[in-house]
């Protein structure tokens, strides 16, 4: 049902995708206790930063969030899950509530997107399952003095990936989101466990994958150009492939024109509101980010547009605004996938 509304709402207009959780949740001001609540009260290590556990000890200000994003006029919200794996949530000892975390992040997130749906059915919200691509890389050595070294092997992510998917799909989400991609090997891993996953269950859901270029060199961490990113995951059936985070709007259009132009899925971008301050924060405006978008507009690159790092409800609504008066980027006729929905 969702994957056929999806498909139809990508051919009729650009969606737009909701702006940063981390930046909304820094406005709470949430302390230690804040982030334990009654049920971790007694943990016995520090919580504080992690975000993913407030859809349990916080869930109205998670909810909260995403109704905000809606009513700045988001298609789609993201489920508060970009470290819910056991691999990120070893740094808290946390890994045995990982699925919980993730069905109830789905769940929450799906009721609120029912909820604006049913007010303005003409619109239906989305969710999608956010993977953030964990703290750990598959490629690489964290040692410098042991190149061969790796702190994670494909098969332990894959497993991670999969408990995760499993979670988000049980909690109801529309899509799935591989996100902030800096190590394609641990994309590789996420898409492996969803495959995985679509063929126990007999189900099909689409997924979108995003990456993530690091610097002004155009790669990702991992060495890719936008274009050897593309080719090593384009084999797989997706819904969407783009990038967000480490960029601001302008900085990122070489990269989606790349991908823009070989693609035959759906382009996204969630940039973010501009480059980090000395300080390590973002002083871009929405008016400012939304003029550097119109650009992606004008050269018709993208299908689904959102903000990552410093975005807020103003920024998704100052870009929210500006797309209504543009078409999308065209799509190539219904492949079998769509068609036999």
């Amino acid at each position: 049902m969702s994957q056929s509304k999806i498909h139809k709402a990508l051919r009729k207009r650009i969606l737009v995708l909701d702006g940063a959780m981390g930046t909304m949740l820094q406005r709470y001001k949430f302390t230690e206790e804040d982030f334990r609540g009654e049920r971790f009260k007694d943990w016995p290590s520090p919580v504080q930063g992690n975000n993913d556990m407030l859809s349990i000890t916080q869930p109205e200000a998670i909810a909260d969030v995403h109704a905000k994003y809606f009513a700045a006029g988001a298609d789609i919200v993201e489920t508060n899950t970009f470290s819910g794996t056991t691999i990120a949530m070893a740094d808290y000892g946390m890994e045995e509530f990982v699925y919980e975390l993730n069905y109830e992040s789905a769940k929450m997130a799906k009721k609120v997107a029912q909820e604006f749906t049913e007010k303005e059915p003409e619109k239906p919200r989305f969710v999608a399952g956010a993977m953030g691509p964990t703290n750990k890389t598959a490629s690489m050595s964290p040692d410098v003095n042991d190149p061969g070294f790796r702190a994670v092997s494909f098969d332990e992510l894959r497993a991670a990936y999969k408990q995760q998917a499993e979670a988000l799909i049980d909690g109801g989400v529309d899509m799935l989101l591989v996100e902030t991609i800096f190590d394609t090997l641990n994309a590789k891993a996420a898409l492996f466990a969803i495959e995985e996953l679509k063929e126990e269950r007999k189900i099909e859901i689409p997924v979108m994958v995003s990456g993530t270029i690091t610097d002004a060199s155009g790669r990702t961490l991992s060495g890719q150009t936008a274009e050897a990113f593309l080719i090593s995951i384009g084999h797989m059936p997706l819904l969407s492939v783009g990038f967000n985070c480490a960029l601001g709007a302008e900085q990122l259009t070489p990269y989606l024109e790349v991908v823009s132009g070989k693609s035959d899925f759906a382009v996204s971008a969630y940039p973010n509101a501009g480059l980090p301050n000395a300080f390590g924060e973002y002083d871009e405006t929405a008016e400012e980010m939304a003029a550097q978008i119109k650009i992606y507009l004008d050269k018709k690159l993208i299908n689904i547009i959102g903000g990552c790092c410093g975005t807020t409800p103003e920024h998704i609504h100052a870009i929210a605004e500006l797309v209504k008066d543009y078409e999308p980027r065209p799509l190539p006729e219904l492949n079998e996938a769509e068609a036999a929905i």
